[in-house]
């Protein structure tokens, strides 16, 4: 099935299978900063010599929050809205990306857990077309 993503430089290619779906980012060739997505220059040292970099599919919880208001206008999530919670994931390249929790009881989430990557369907587009987006669950 035809699918697109929420952004597409986030995402390696193809997108099927899905379970070797990682996301993407950059690294610098200068200064060996690695960001997640794609950048023009680099935000460190502002080298623009920039190279795709896939990103590693395990993390660790370095921080998270329970949203538990409905975001504003525009919000293309499950409705009726239920709660979710929002991680700050340390991959092992040194980037920190913030990304849903699934797969998880608030109460069992702990700082410091072993977190992997989850593709998954976020919403339909206007033709019917999957959109994927990124989230981290507990590592089994």
């Amino acid at each position: 099935m035809e699918c697109t993503t929420i952004k597409d430089d986030f995402f390696s290619k193809p997108l099927h299978p899905i379970e070797g779906v990682t996301l993407m980012g950059c690294r610098c060739r200068n200064c060996n900063e690695v960001f997640f997505g794609k950048y023009v220059a680099c935000q460190n040292c502002g080298s623009e010599d920039l190279v795709d970099t896939p990103l590693s599919r395990q993390g660790i919880l370095y921080s998270y929050t329970v949203n538990r208001n409905q975001p504003p206008i525009g919000y293309k999530g499950k409705l009726p809205f239920e709660p979710f919670a929002v991680g700050l994931l340390e991959l092992p390249e040194g980037v920190r990306i913030l990304a849903p929790l699934t797969d998880v009881n608030f109460e069992d989430i702990e700082i410091g857990m072993n977190m992997e990557l989850k593709i998954t369907k976020f919403y339909g587009d206007d033709a019917g077309k999957p959109v994927l987006a990124y989230a981290f669950a507990p590592s089994k």
